[in-house]
Formats: C-alpha cells, sequence, structure tokens
C-alpha cells in the first residue's frame, strides 16, 4: 500500500505550499481584479439601489411615526364607537331637565373629555349628534382664543352639517371600518385636518342607524412632524398625497444654492393634481410609500447628483485599494503558504501512517501554537485511537436511545388518537373552521411539546403547550369547557422543567369530568418567594383521599396515576425531595393540584442581571 501510494506521489504529486500559492492567485488576485472591474463598471446601480433601499427604510419609519399617531386617533375613536353605554345615552330623549343634566354631566362629558385628552397632541373632538334633546356644547377657536391650543370636545346638532357636501360623500357604514381623512369645515384655515367616523346604533344590524358623526381634528404639523426632508439630503423633496393625489402636506426644501431655507406654502401644492412630473426621471430618484388606512401616500424626490459624486470617490478608492490588496497579497501569500507547506507536510506524513495501520510513529515538533496542540492529539491518537473509537461510537448509541426514549414518551399516542379522530368527524361534516383551527393548534402542541429534545425550556413554553392543547379540546367540547389562566408576568423570566401542566389537564379531562356538563379548568402560575409555583383547579368530581395516596406512592405499581407519579418523580430528580406535586380534592366540589419548583432565571435575564449589577 505505501508503494502504491508513492508511485502516486512521483507521479501527480503537489506540495503544498504550490498549491497554498495556486488557490492564493486564483482566489484571491483574480478576484480582487474582478471585483475592482464589477466595482467600477456597476457601483452607480448598486448605490442608486442603496440609496432606494435606505430612503424606503426612512419612508417607511416616518410612515409608521405618522401611523403611530393617527392609530391613537383610531383607537380613541373606537373606544367612544364601541361604547353601548354612550350609544344609549345619545338615543334618550329626556323629558326630565334633572335627568338629562345628570346624564349630561356624569356619563357623556366625561367620556368625551377623557377621549379629547388621551394622547399628547392637540386634538379637537366634535360630535355632530341627531338627537336634538342634548345640548350644544363648543368652544371659539379663534386665533388668541385660550382653547386654540387646549385638547377640547364639542357637540353640535346635525342640522349644522347634514347639508354638508363632505357629509353627503361619506361611503356606506362598514361595521369598525368605515373612516375617512379630510380637510373640512374650519380645518383648511387652521391648519388642520380630520379623521371623520359615524356613530352607529347596532339594535339592528341588518338596518344600522346612523346617530351622529365623530370628527377628531388634529395640527398638521403635529401629525406630519415626522415628514421632513432633511432626513433624505439636502435638496431632497418630501410631501404626502391624499387618495386624489393633492398634497395635503410638504416639508421644507432649499430650492436656491446656498444655506438659505425656503418655508413651502402648503396652499400651492394644494391646488396641483401633482408634483411628480416636474422631477425628471434622470435627475431625481423618486421614491413613494403608500398609507392604506388612510389612503396617503408618502412621496420622496432625491437629487441623483449626490449619488453621482459619491460613485466618483469611491470608484477612485476601489482601484487604490485593489492595487494596494495586490502587493500586499503577494507577499503575504508567499510567506504563509511556506510557512504552512512545511508543518502540513510533518502531519500528513504521519497521518499517512496512522491510515497504513502504523499507530506507534509519532511527529516531534516544538512550539506554543495550534500546531503543537495538533502534534499533541495526533501522538495521543496513536495510544487510544481504537478505545476511542469504541468508547465515542457506544456514547452516541446511547445518546440517541435515550433522546428517542425521550420524545416518544413525550407524544401521546392516544391524545394523537382522538385528535386525529375529531379532525376526521369535522371534515365529515365540513366544519372547515374548526377543522383548520385543530389542525393548526396540533401542530403548535406537537412542536413546543418536542422542543429539539430540551429538558429545561421557558415557563412561557410550557403555559404555551398547555394552553394549545386546551385550545384543541376547546374545538372538540365548546362551551361545555371553561378555562381561565391566570399568570403572574414575574414568572417569564425563569424557566422550568417541561411537559408538567398538560398531563395533569389532560387527567382533568378523563376522570374529573364525565363529559355531560360543562367544567371550568383555573391554571395558575405565580412566583413565591424563591419559588414557583403552578395550580390546575377544576370543578370536576373530585378524588378521595386514599386515591391521592395510591397516585403519589413512589414505590406503587398501580397503573392508576402513573403520568403524575411521573412527573412527581421528575420533579424531584431534577430540583429535590422539597419539590414536587400536591394534592388537594373533595368528591363533588373538585380538585387542586400544586406543582413546586425552585425560581431559576434564564440564562437570558442572569446575563441582563449580571451587567446591571456591573452598572
Amino acid at each position: 500500500m505505501r508503494l502504491a501510494w508513492m508511485k502516486r506521489k512521483q507521479r501527480g504529486y503537489i506540495p503544498i505550499g504550490y498549491k497554498l500559492m495556486m488557490s492564493y492567485l486564483v482566489f484571491i488576485i483574480f478576484l480582487v481584479t474582478i471585483n475592482g472591474y464589477v466595482s467600477h463598471s456597476m457601483y452607480d446601480s448598486s448605490m442608486r439601489k442603496q440609496t432606494s433601499e435606505n430612503i424606503q427604510n426612512t419612508l417607511a419609519q416616518i410612515r409608521d411615526n405618522i401611523a403611530y399617531k393617527t392609530d391613537d386617533m383610531v383607537r380613541i375613536s373606537t373606544t367612544l364607537y364601541d361604547d353601548e353605554q354612550l350609544v344609549e345615552n345619545l338615543k334618550l330623549r329626556y323629558t326630565n331637565i334633572q335627568d338629562k343634566h345628570f346624564r349630561v354631566k356624569r356619563v357623556l362629558i366625561p367620556k368625551l373629555e377623557s377621549a379629547s385628552k388621551s394622547i399628547g397632541i392637540n386634538l379637537r373632538l366634535y360630535l355632530y349628534l341627531k338627537n336634538n334633546n342634548i345640548s350644544e356644547i363648543y368652544y371659539n377657536y379663534k386665533p388668541g382664543s385660550v382653547y386654540s391650543n387646549q385638547q377640547t370636545f364639542n357637540i353640535y346638532h346635525m342640522e349644522r352639517i347634514k347639508n354638508k357636501s363632505w357629509y353627503q360623500l361619506l361611503p356606506n357604514e362598514e361595521y369598525g371600518i368605515t373612516k375617512q381623512w379630510e380637510e373640512i369645515e374650519d380645518d383648511g384655515e387652521s391648519n388642520r385636518i380630520s379623521m371623520i367616523r359615524r356613530i352607529i346604533d347596532l339594535q339592528d344590524p341588518i338596518n344600522v342607524t346612523e346617530l351622529g358623526i365623530m370628527r377628531f381634528s388634529v395640527n398638521i404639523d403635529e401629525l406630519f412632524e415626522s415628514v421632513d426632508y432633511r432626513k433624505l439630503g439636502e435638496g431632497s423633496m418630501l410631501f404626502v398625497q391624499d387618495r386624489m393625489g393633492r398634497v395635503i402636506y410638504a416639508s421644507d426644501r432649499q430650492i436656491q444654492q446656498g444655506t438659505k431655507e425656503n418655508k413651502t406654502n402648503l396652499s400651492t401644492f394644494a391646488s396641483m393634481d401633482s408634483i411628480d412630473n416636474s422631477y425628471p426621471e434622470g435627475e431625481y430618484l423618486t421614491l413613494k410609500e403608500y398609507m392604506p388606512q388612510q389612503e396617503w401616500t408618502i412621496v420622496a424626490h432625491v437629487p441623483l447628483t449626490i449619488i453621482k459624486q459619491e460613485a466618483e470617490r469611491v470608484r477612485t478608492f476601489i482601484i487604490v485599494i485593489c492595487i494596494f490588496c495586490f502587493v500586499i497579497f503577494t507577499f503575504t501569500g508567499i510567506y504563509i503558504s511556506g510557512y504552512f507547506s512545511k508543518r502540513i507536510t510533518k502531519f500528513v506524513s504521519i497521518l499517512n501512517s496512522f491510515r497504513e495501520g502504523d499507530l506507534h510513529k509519532r511527529i516531534a515538533y516544538k512550539g506554543k501554537d495550534e500546531f503543537s496542540q495538533i502534534a499533541t492529539a495526533l501522538n495521543n491518537m496513536g495510544e487510544d485511537f481504537e478505545l476511542l473509537i469504541e468508547k465515542v461510537y457506544l456514547t452516541e448509541l446511547e445518546k440517541k436511545e435515550a433522546e428517542l426514549e425521550m420524545l416518544q414518551t413525550q407524544i401521546n399516542p392516544h391524545f394523537l388518537y382522538n385528535t386525529l379522530s375529531s379532525i376526521n368527524q369535522l371534515a365529515k361534516f365540513g366544519e372547515n373552521e374548526k377543522l383548520q383551527k385543530m389542525v393548526v393548534e396540533l401542530a403548535k402542541f406537537y412542536r413546543l411539546t418536542l422542543n429539539s429534545g430540551r429538558t429545561l425550556i421557558p415557563v412561557s413554553s410550557e403555559v404555551e403547550q398547555a394552553n394549545a392543547y386546551l385550545d384543541i379540546q376547546k374545538v372538540k367540547y365548546g362551551d361545555r369547557l371553561e378555562v381561565t389562566f391566570d399568570i403572574d408576568v414575574e414568572v417569564w423570566k425563569y424557566e422550568t422543567i417541561k411537559l408538567i401542566l398538560q398531563p395533569f389537564v389532560e387527567n382533568v379531562l378523563k376522570h374529573a369530568w364525565s363529559g355531560g356538563n360543562r367544567i371550568h379548568i383555573r391554571i395558575v402560575a405565580r412566583l413565591e418567594k424563591d419559588q414557583i409555583v403552578y395550580q390546575i383547579i377544576d370543578d370536576g368530581m373530585g378524588v378521595r383521599q386514599e386515591s391521592i395516596a395510591e397516585i403519589l406512592n413512589a414505590s406503587s405499581d398501580s397503573e392508576t396515576g402513573f403520568g403524575i407519579r411521573n412527573i412527581h418523580q421528575r420533579v424531584q430528580l431534577q430540583y429535590g425531595e422539597k419539590y414536587g406535586v400536591s394534592f388537594f380534592s373533595r368528591v363533588g366540589i373538585g380538585t387542586s393540584v400544586t406543582i413546586r419548583i425552585p425560581a431559576r432565571k434564564r440564562r437570558l435575564f442572569l446575563d441582563n442581571d449580571e451587567r446591571s449589577n456591573e452598572y
């Protein structure tokens, strides 16, 4: 064998030093040259793309900032929109003056006042009501008025707006969806814009009754505070268009060379259908970001001269770098190839001896670098190579068998069979929505159950796994199964041994409940000093005390409570005998199961706490 190898070496052997140099010449110098050429010829395109992405990200951030404020207004309007008490009070026609004043003062005004002041911008809330029995309340917003910069609300009668075009052009009501942004009433004079939304009565869902109109007016400068052309670069233009293409807000723009900036008059742009045509395609880069809920479009025009100047500068820089790299890499490659080839040749000689069965050869190497460690490892390999192979093989075999056994014990075939049977029934009767939900929750349950074979998982994952199991059962049992989660947020920082909640929940459904009546299950997770306490509480049939003693008896061979006993032993094996499972139950009343484990923080929170202590 050695003779054959020597012949191959003589015929086609190339020293490692030459191979390293050839690899260097092909993959370093060649690639540097190609990279310089490609960068020189394609940089303009890449710069345009990169600039477009950066600007698009900036526009997305501006969009999110605007959406954050508009979403606040939508949230406030939804609070009033879905307030049944408010709707009922707006419908009532009062015959008693005292009752009317009481209702307005105690119910209507506090709700409107709270809504108008619930966000930190200058918001004016207007209510236009069909019920003339409710008196009008409104403020004077003329310049210099004390109310011009305050968050206020107003109540008007619908007679004031029923002939207004903006009211008549409101689209038909879609529950919870219909909203419109417009400049109406005095918005143009006050530099404001309004969100318009109906107040409806859903007593008859088929024939929705309009009770009035909500109008949330906000200062345009506050709403579009983040729309600033300076975020894109000097000479850029940034503005917002409505669904008709009209400009409702434009950022400042530098229209002449120098440092003088001009404040763009919004009324000038409002008379234009589009500004895009005034920017030649070859000179400006135009990007847009659409806001579907408001039907607004954020438009940016960025001059390409900035990109071209940057491209010229980078092109020169790349050429210089390529030349410099060519010189440095040439000398570096010669030195490195010689350094490594000498050492690698020694190691190859020893490995070839090992390959031929000669495990007695050793390599003498002096030094304190990685090659010294490799030499030591090769020498040790010759001494115990066969023993190590056998040991590693057996260890890996046992490990795989243990992992397989763990996975098999985690998956409950009986539960899977019942769930698949339920899925079959749902498919048979065409209940596709329930079928889809059960399949999704089943996949989620087994994803959380398997969990890459880990034993310790976050508490949140354990609760989520139990919730996924219950969601599957809710599809099966419907309203007969009621579940309440009472989780202390402090427990999210900690880890737990997995799969200790779901078996108890499953045990409730199997043994504590006959399935005929309703049952309520309450799952609790809380932090008590240095312990995490789980509780699974049900109002089922209960368990006799002698049965509880048999379940928790570690020496019992009974099949009754095997799963519960298994969890108790797992907890004690992991954490010690002071932890585990305890029962309290009364026949006919229900059962409370308590599981106690030590509170041990997850690594993520341990690292955060250590950093906090350093400060």
